[in-house]
Formats: C-alpha cells, sequence, structure tokens
C-alpha cells in the first residue's frame, strides 16, 4: 500500500510519498512496517515506486546502470524518459513480470532543464509533467491524494504552478491528509525528495520538514478559525496563514 505526489514548480521538483510496507500471503496482509520508498540515485534523479519491493530494486537498478553507462547523454527529455521504459521493460521481461505490477514517478535533468515524469502502473508507458499538468499522485492512496490536490490547486495555484518551497507544502499537507484517511496500508512518516534547477537532488531533512508540517497545522487553524466565525461563535479576526 503507497500513496506518491509529484509536483513540477517554477524552480524545482517534489516527489513524496509515505513510509508503509505491508507484507501479504496471498491476499491476505499479514504485518506493516516503515520503509524507505525514495531513492536518489547519483545526487541526480529521483525515483519512488508503487507494487512490488523487488521490482523497484530492479527498476532503481535499471535507471541507476542507464545514468553510469551515459544512456541519457545527448537525450531530450522525452528520449530519456523512453529511454527508461525501454531498460524497464526489458529486464522486467527477463523473468516474465505481468504488466501492471509496478509503477514509478522519476524526477531527472535532460537538456538543461529538470522533469517530472510519471511511470504509468499499467505499461510503464512515461507521462512528463507539464506548466499544464503539474502534478500527480500514484499508488493505493491516489484515489485520496487526486482530489486534494486539486482542490489545492483550485484553491492556492490556479495561475500556475507553485514555487519550490510552495510545492513542498502542497505535497506535505497531501501527503499528510492521505495518511490521515486512509483504510490502512498507508503511514508515516513522510519522506519528500527534490531536485533544483541545478540538476541535484536530496532528500529534506526531519527539520525540513517539520517546518512544513507546522505551516500545514497552521493553515488548519486559520480554516477552524473561520468555521468559528461562519456560526457566530467568534468575532475576533481570523487567524493569518502562515508565510510559506
Amino acid at each position: 500500500m503507497t500513496v506518491l505526489v509529484g509536483i513540477k514548480c517554477k524552480d524545482g521538483i517534489i516527489i513524496g510519498s509515505d513510509s508503509s510496507a505491508t507484507f501479504s500471503a496471498g491476499q491476505i496482509r499479514t504485518i506493516e512496517q516503515t520503509t524507505k520508498k525514495i531513492q536518489i540515485l547519483h545526487n541526480k534523479i529521483i525515483v519512488a515506486g508503487t507494487g512490488q519491493i523487488g521490482l523497484g530494486q530492479r527498476f532503481c537498478d535499471v535507471v541507476g546502470r542507464g545514468y553510469t553507462d551515459k544512456k541519457f547523454i545527448g537525450k531530450n527529455a522525452v528520449q530519456m524518459a523512453s529511454e527508461i521504459t525501454h531498460l524497464a521493460i526489458a529486464d522486467f521481461q527477463y523473468t516474465g513480470v505481468n504488466r501492471g505490477e509496478y509503477g514509478a514517478l522519476v524526477a531527472f535533468q535532460a537538456a538543461n532543464d529538470i522533469h517530472l515524469c510519471e511511470y504509468a502502473t499499467a505499461d510503464l508507458q512515461p507521462e512528463l509533467k507539464t506548466a499544464g499538468i503539474w502534478y500527480v499522485s500514484m499508488g493505493s492512496g491516489q484515489l485520496i491524494a487526486d482530489p486534494f490536490l486539486g482542490l489545492m490547486r483550485k484553491v492556492f495555484w490556479d495561475d500556475g504552478m507553485p514555487s519550490l518551497q510552495e510545492g513542498i507544502f502542497i505535497a506535505t499537507w497531501t501527503l499528510q491528509h492521505a495518511i490521515d484517511v486512509n483504510a490502512g496500508g498507508v503511514n508515516g512518516p513522510i519522506q519528500l525528495a527534490v531536485l533544483t534547477k541545478d540538476g541535484n537532488a536530496r532528500m529534506l531533512s526531519e527539520d525540513e520538514l517539520t517546518e512544513h508540517q507546522e505551516n500545514v497545522t497552521g493553515v488548519l487553524t486559520h480554516l477552524c478559525g473561520y468555521k468559528d466565525k461562519l456560526s457566530g461563535k467568534s468575532s475576533l479576526p481570523i487567524p493569518e496563514v502562515p508565510k510559506m
């Protein structure tokens, strides 16, 4: 069980996930434990997957070797995205993996720009996110995350892509919402990685995550104050939304 969130920003890219791994015996889930779902390869590429852990290991190995073997040099974003699909499908077919077993979000640099690509779970075919469609979610938590991301866009960023700091706030709130209301198998702590315009990737620190979680708490406090004003319980000014 997984929820992944990817956001293309004006000055960077964010990929986030929950931290829950579920074990199963056939169709019966047995245990759940914390795991790392986001991998950073060569400090340049971010990968987060949904599906079997073993397939995720192989997908990361394929992408990492593609980078080491210089298979992506000279390619534009579409060509690099397609090359990753070609390499991954070839590896999966080697052991007879059926389609629909694995999907991923990948952030990378190509042609002097950074890109966010969704590899659909159905067939691993790539889709690059654009200024028009700048967010994506995947995994079992997608039915929770997609409507929430749509609301965030309508309320806060209807005029275009957010900044990187704003995008981190969106990802944090979306993931926390999915963790809070899911029916099981999606749990914290939240993991977030960023790819900046210089092509360097890193995981956010615990302190950075705490700061954005506090921003989420601040917005919720603001909304609670608005509820009291609507109901006539308070005539005090509504607390301001914290600045990001």
